[in-house]
């Protein structure tokens, strides 16, 4: 039996659940201005997927890039979520968020 399918499976299901909550706290603490960190990485890790010979190694490499590029995507639409009142603002950087006026903040209390 070939496993090796089975495995890059697996790994890539747990890279996109590990990026997740990497997004949303890199939003929270540093706003989407550390979109260019996931760039750099992520072509690092797709050059470094480029150069490895190891057979699940590689493609998890890919995988580990490509997430952190479509992670600057996500940067960005979790600031557009955390406007709506989808998810806590970090009140010191208050001041860069568009807030809507049916958005629950913080203020009153």
């Amino acid at each position: 039996m070939n496993f090796l399918g089975l495995i890059i499976a697996i790994a890539t299901f747990l890279v996109i659940g590990i990026f997740h909550p990497i997004v949303i706290k890199s939003e929270y603490h540093f706003g989407t201005r550390c979109w260019w960190i996931f760039l750099i990485v992520g072509i690092a890790f797709i050059v470094a997927s480029l150069f490895t010979t190891n057979d699940i190694l590689s493609p998890v490499l890919g995988v580990v890039g490509c997430s952190c590029l479509w992670s600057i995507l996500e940067l960005f639409e979790q600031k557009k979520r955390v406007e709506r009142g989808w998810f806590p603002m970090n009140p010191k950087r208050k001041k860069e968020y568009q807030l809507n006026n049916n958005t629950k903040t913080n203020e009153s209390n």
